[in-house]
């Protein structure tokens, strides 16, 4: 006698399984049911020209899906070729892409002329939409920021003494077109902990109240940390309080957030021959737990694959980083929406609290 066997077989097989997802949960749609991609696409409309078709050629795919595909790009950092692959494969890819029913899907080549396209002034924009977005739904920075940098891996160059040398005088050495194409000579290198990296680096401050990125800014692994403080400080968060760490403290710096109206709270640190106090030890533990929240959102870029580049030169690192910012908002601003964050209070309101609401 033939075992009994769990599989069934049906015509329906596909619709079933797209009900049994959606009964699991796909964070995908998650993302999809509270982001208005229409509007990122508009932005990037508004930056790169596309044709229509009526001059002949293959036509364009929709910029919503374009930027969908860019977005699920940066969320799992995965390569043109591998983000090719994986919307051929995977029904939750296609739903999020909007290409379920689609007979073809964008190949590796219209993946990247198009992230070639949106560039850094394109990753900018859509960071401000989703900015726009975090703000009509009354996500405003709040409670001060915590300001920081962290170093973003590159693929390391194999580049002689002799070739270095051509380099930083300003030439170019002796290599075949195809060969200069693979060679980063915008990263640089830094050591950190005693542990050397090449690459780029990341700056951004982060709200206390939300724990969203609100200032963006970038450069190469051997520029100081606080190269950008100004950059990326935040002027219109309600609170006033900055932390940052040891990195930061400087007579110019104090002075012009007492300047602004800023409350100052950077780390200090000891001075050779003159170690801390211990009050100056229990001041930078307390703001030691203030900053932590920045750190919260560097683990988060981690997880999402931000922390290493596939990219070659700074223009496209530089877009990459933050476009990745703008899905670590993106995501986390889903997230909030579907669990029903209240905005004020950051957490589900109590039944007095909701009371209180209903009162006024």
């Amino acid at each position: 006698m033939t075992p009994r066997s769990a599989l069934k077989f049906d015509l329906f097989a596909d619709t079933c399984r797209k009900g049994k997802l959606d009964e699991v949960g796909d964070p995908l749609q998650v993302i999809a049911r509270h982001i208005d991609f229409a509007q990122l696409a508009a932005l990037a409309d508004a930056l790169i020209e596309r044709s229509d078709g009526r001059k002949g050629g293959r036509p364009a795919y929709p910029t919503e899906v374009m930027v969908r595909i860019l977005v699920l790009k940066r969320l799992y950092n995965l390569s043109d070729e591998q983000m090719e692959f994986q919307l051929l494969d995977r029904t939750s890819y296609q739903r999020f892409c909007l290409l379920q029913n689609a007979r073809n899907v964008p190949d590796r080549n219209t993946i990247w002329r198009f992230g070639e396209r949106i560039g850094v002034d394109g990753a900018t924009a859509l960071l401000h939409g989703v900015d726009a977005q975090l703000h009509s739904h009354g996500f405003m920075a709040r409670g001060g920021q915590a300001i920081d940098a962290t170093l973003v891996a590159a693929p390391v160059q194999r580049i002689n003494k002799a070739e270095r040398c051509e380099l930083a005088d300003g030439q170019q050495p002796a290599w075949s077109e195809a060969r200069r194409r693979q060679k980063d000579v915008d990263a640089t290198h830094t050591k950190k902990h005693g542990k050397g990296y090449f690459g780029y680096k990341l700056s951004v401050s982060v709200d206390h109240k939300h724990g969203f990125i609100r200032g963006v800014a970038t450069g190469t692994a051997s520029e100081h940390d606080g190269h950008h403080f100004e950059e990326v400080l935040d002027v219109n968060n309600t609170g006033k309080e900055v932390n940052a760490d040891k990195a930061y403290p400087s007579a110019q710096r104090l002075a012009m957030l007492k300047t602004l109206g800023f409350k100052e709270g950077i780390q200090r640190k000891a001075q050779k021959n003159k170690p801390l106090s211990a009050c100056q030890q229990r001041r930078n533990h307390r703001i030691a737990k203030r900053r932590a929240k920045v750190e919260h959102v560097f683990a988060g870029i981690r997880h999402m694959g931000g922390k290493f580049l596939r990219t070659i030169g700074q223009a496209r690192a530089s877009a990459t980083m933050v476009l990745m910012a703008a899905c670590y908002n993106l995501k986390r601003l889903a997230s909030f929406l579907e669990r029903g964050v209240d905005s004020f209070y950051k957490s589900k309101p109590s039944k007095t609290q909701v009371r209180v609401q209903a009162a006024n």
